[in-house]
């Protein structure tokens, strides 16, 4: 198969994670940038790559690159493109653009010049033009613009890959998939020891933790926006999934994904239920404050409850709270937490060896790493 360059996008913070990723699934020439990993591959990477990749957000193919000082240029840029040669008259498109730079100011305008090419080209080369499709296009194009620099690629994804497939519940404040891959690939835990995850809200972290643990492609159970493509090779895709498949192991360890609130445990039940890791999970509705662990070490992985959407009282006092039982009942492990209030997270009483700054679903958050002895 022919070999070309494609971009995976991730969120700030994770490029290591994702470059490691890449490397692991034969990409060459792997570079890293700012959220983004830019590899050379070819089609069955590209769908490994989708399949496969725990904290990606999208893999991008890029089609054309070019120079526009205004927004003419922009135009007449993408209309030169040959557009009948990538798709036809029966698919449906869609264009998302993201502007930086000062030179082009809003990113929805920047996607209606680009749209208005594209239909344009069609009616001057075929007489009339196909139809857009905002939810779930046949060909997803993603513009990307820095200053003078343009950059126009095929999104081979579609929805973000944290769509797993398995969340259609959540609680108030669900911890995002890619993030709780993220800090799972920091922490380098692979399955070896038991995992932890007592306040699991609507399971993030226990799931992801199970399909790493089972090396299970965390994106078995959804579609792509390739497969609607007109080259879509699904002999090498579905051979691919059916290799993925066989990979599948049965985790030998615990995997404990517990929450003081039934209705969340039901959450937890169902998602894992979806995500077929339903058996490698210990779910039950249990308080973190009067848990301890239960082998001889193990990760955990903790994402307290957002003062800001939940109504915590007294933040402070939660999270020493949290500190004391980690020291007390959780000696001789590796733990991870996630919290929103950085000035409560210092009430943990712990000195982090590790310490960074995330965001999930649009809300900053402080993540630390500490070594219970």
């Amino acid at each position: 198969m022919e070999k070309y360059q494609m971009t995976a996008k991730t969120f700030s913070g994770l490029e290591d994670e994702l470059a490691n990723e890449l490397f692991d699934l034969g990409a060459k020439h792997v570079e890293k940038a700012k959220r983004a990993v830019y590899f050379v591959g070819d089609d069955a990477l590209m769908m490994r790559a989708n399949l496969c990749l725990r904290t990606a957000t999208h893999i991008l193919v890029p089609i054309a690159e070019f120079s526009a000082e205004n927004e003419d240029e922009l135009y007449e840029a993408i209309f030169d493109f040959p557009w009948p040669d990538v798709f036809g008259l029966q698919h449906t498109f869609s264009i998302q653009a993201t502007v930086g730079g000062g030179v082009f100011r809003h990113s929805k305008y920047a996607a209606l010049k680009a749209k208005d090419a594209i239909a344009d080209k069609f009616r001057a080369e075929l007489g009339q033009r196909p139809n857009v499709d905002t939810q779930d296009a046949d060909y997803q194009l993603n513009l990307h613009i820095h200053k003078t620099a343009c950059t126009l690629s095929l999104n081979a994804s579609g929805q973000s890959l944290d769509r797993r497939g398995y969340r259609l519940k959540s609680n108030e404040a669900p911890l995002n998939e890619i993030l709780a891959a993220g800090i799972l690939l920091k922490s380098k835990w692979r399955g070896e020891t038991d995992f932890y995850d007592p306040m699991t809200g609507s399971g993030t972290f226990g799931i992801e933790a199970a399909l790493l643990a089972a090396n299970q492609a965390p994106n078995l159970q959804r579609r792509f926006a390739f497969q609607h493509w007109a080259d879509f090779k699904s002999n090498t895709f579905y051979s691919i999934k059916d290799e993925l498949k066989a990979e599948i192991k049965a985790p030998k360890i615990r995997i404990y994904s517990h929450d003081l609130e039934k209705r969340n445990t039901n959450i937890v039940y169902e998602n894992a239920e979806r995500a077929q890791v339903l058996d490698y999970l210990d779910i039950a509705q249990a308080d973190f404050f009067q848990s301890k662990r239960q082998g001889e070490s193990g990760l955990l992985c903790l994402n307290p409850p957002y003062g800001e959407r939940l109504g915590i009282k007294d933040v402070n006092t939660f999270y020493k709270r949290i500190g004391d039982q980690m020291k007390n009942e959780y000696k001789n492990c590796q733990a991870w937490l996630i919290g929103s209030d950085v000035k409560a997270v210092k009430s943990i009483g712990l000195k982090p060896d590790f310490r960074m700054q995330v965001f999930n679903g649009g809300l900053e958050c402080l993540l630390q790493q500490y070594s219970l002895y």
